[in-house]
């Protein structure tokens, strides 16, 4: 039986060989750790991280989810700042559920296509 990191990378592995930023269109990626959520856009032809946010630097009070949230309006803040308008969602092997689920919900109603 798998562990539940090695399922997640797997998964990752999978949506990876699909996924490709660039530029005009960055990979939106997610990654969650017990207390903290952290986003990035992500060029992989340059390499490099366009736009980052996460649940760190916030002075947010709330639930997971609701932290995630504002989490998910900052990166729209700072993606529609830097001109970026659509991204490839890559949720990172995560399922498409709870904090990921509001963090995207949250990106899209601040602007972000995907």
């Amino acid at each position: 039986m798998k562990s539940k990191i090695e399922r997640r990378n797997k998964i990752k592995a999978r949506i990876r060989g699909k996924q490709e930023g660039t530029s005009a269109r960055p990979r939106m990626t997610v990654f969650r750790s017990n207390k903290q959520i952290y986003v990035q856009l992500i060029d992989d032809l340059e390499g490099k991280t366009l736009v980052s946010a996460s649940s760190r630097g916030l002075e947010a009070e709330g639930t997971k989810s609701e932290i995630a949230a504002k989490v998910g309006g900052e990166i729209a803040r700072k993606a529609l700042e830097a001109g970026i308008t659509t991204v490839v969602f890559d949720r990172n092997g995560y399922l498409f559920h709870g904090r990921v689920k509001s963090l995207a919900d949250a990106a899209r109603e601040g602007g972000l296509k995907f």
